[in-house]
């Protein structure tokens, strides 16, 4: 057995705190606490930012894709037939025409800029993403035609619900002798979606694709493809049998060729989170250094007698080495229990603090997405305990490796 009873029955004795030790123990409490705040907030932080990236990155995906085919301001043709093509190829789930265009949406004295998307409500129906977050009305009723669907957030702020008018109005309208004229249209609310992320819920909207090609005058173009495969993660193992397919004048642009700044900047902060919030945790460790070195001094005469009883200096070095490292461990886990239920119940939390101070929290303006997200990754969990545990035990080494060095002789000299 690594420790002996009579080892852990003192280094508990000399944990619990006496009239004369009384700052020896607030040290070690500080140390405790110290180490509980930074494993939690380690695992809560930690949890936070891989959930905002895992929803982040889900739902820009879902509303855009894996892959995009573009051939510029002209236009796709024959889009049925690349869709075939791409379509065969082994790991492909879905391939989705769209014409997308910007404009002016507008209704009950409220207007703001908008991006509009022609599709066609088949492919739509294959994307869970909006299969499963249309709120009022349904994707099958954009069927017909001069119909719309819109974010929950453009429909509040704009005051729309289903079948109210929304008019969509275009820089891209018909030339005049007086210069162009913008092409204004009405639609009508037919489906009112929410996917979660505020960008789309605010200013996407989609129409049926053949409204679309008229409205953008592309006649039987559309504008992109996109494609959808098993594994975006890897997208780059479909690229170059993806671009085989492309014709003339079309390329493809994947979501890490979009996107790859924003998520890079995502991770490098949560790198650097981690870094500052383990120095937490150091500073912690370095009082549990602290508490157990004025231990052993104000133990030396217990130590002596200890040695001349016939403890080792291994015994010795056990002995205090319990005592820090017990700190360490209890720290630790009390820190893994708050971090966890604070990380599974964060939005929880985040709404209770608001409603009780009056202030918000969580800008979805901001910070993309509606709800403050969570993820607790096993892996994470286990970096953040086992380096508080190492820490914690590192830090009980050099204390502990001096009381054994104790002479009996000195300490007993004048007692």
């Amino acid at each position: 057995m690594l420790f002996r009873p009579a080892e852990r029955l003192v280094a508990w004795r000399y944990l619990r705190p006496t009239r004369e030790e009384g700052f020896i123990s607030i040290v070690a409490g500080f140390a405790l606490v110290g180490i509980a705040l930074g494993v939690g907030t380690l695992i809560v932080v930690l949890a936070v930012m891989k959930g905002f990236h895992v929803e982040l990155l889900g739902r820009v995906l879902g509303v855009n894709g894996h892959a995009t085919v573009v051939a510029g301001p002209a236009g796709i043709d024959d889009y049925d037939d690349l869709v075939g093509r791409i379509l065969k190829i082994d790991g492909v789930t879905g391939a989705m025409p769209y014409v997308e265009g910007q404009v002016l949406a507008s209704a009950n004295n409220a207007s703001g800029g908008a991006v509009v998307r022609g599709v066609r409500p088949a492919d739509m129906e294959r994307r869970e993403l909006f299969r499963d977050s249309v709120v009022a009305g349904s994707l099958e009723a954009l069927e017909r035609p001069d119909t719309v669907m819109i974010g929950s957030r453009m429909a509040a702020r704009m005051g729309l619900r289903l079948g109210s008018r929304l008019t969509l109005v275009s820089p891209q309208g018909a030339a005049t002798a007086f210069g162009p004229v913008p092409r204004v249209k009405g639609f009508e609310v037919a489906a009112i979606y929410e996917v979660g992320m505020y960008e789309y819920d605010n200013s996407f909207v989609y129409i049926p694709l053949a409204d679309a090609q008229a409205y953008f005058q592309l006649g039987e173009r559309v504008s992109a493809v996109e494609v959808m495969v098993r594994s975006p993660e890897q997208i780059g193992a479909w690229t170059a049998r993806l671009r085989a397919e492309l014709g003339q004048g079309q390329r493809l642009v994947d979501w890490q060729q979009l996107n790859s700044h924003f998520f890079a900047a995502l991770q490098v902060e949560r790198n650097v989170m981690f870094l500052i919030l383990t120095l937490i945790i150091v500073v912690a460790a370095f009082n549990i250094i602290t508490g157990i070195t004025m231990l052993v001094r104000s133990k030396s005469r217990d130590i002596a007698i200890l040695r001349t009883m016939g403890a080792t200096q291994g015994a010795v070095m056990r002995i205090f080495f319990l005592s820090g490292a017990s700190i360490g461990v209890l720290g630790t886990l009390l820190g893994l229990g708050l971090g966890l239920a604070f990380a599974l119940n964060v939005d929880t939390i985040r709404l209770w603090l608001e409603a009780l101070t009056g202030a918000e929290l969580w800008s979805a303006e901001i910070r993309f997405l509606s709800q403050l997200p969570a993820r607790v990754e096993t892996g994470d969990v286990g970096r953040v305990v086992g380096m508080g545990l190492v820490l914690s035990f590192l830090a009980t080494i050099y204390p502990a490796w001096r009381a054994a060095r104790v002479d009996p002789v000195e300490a007993l000299r004048y007692e």
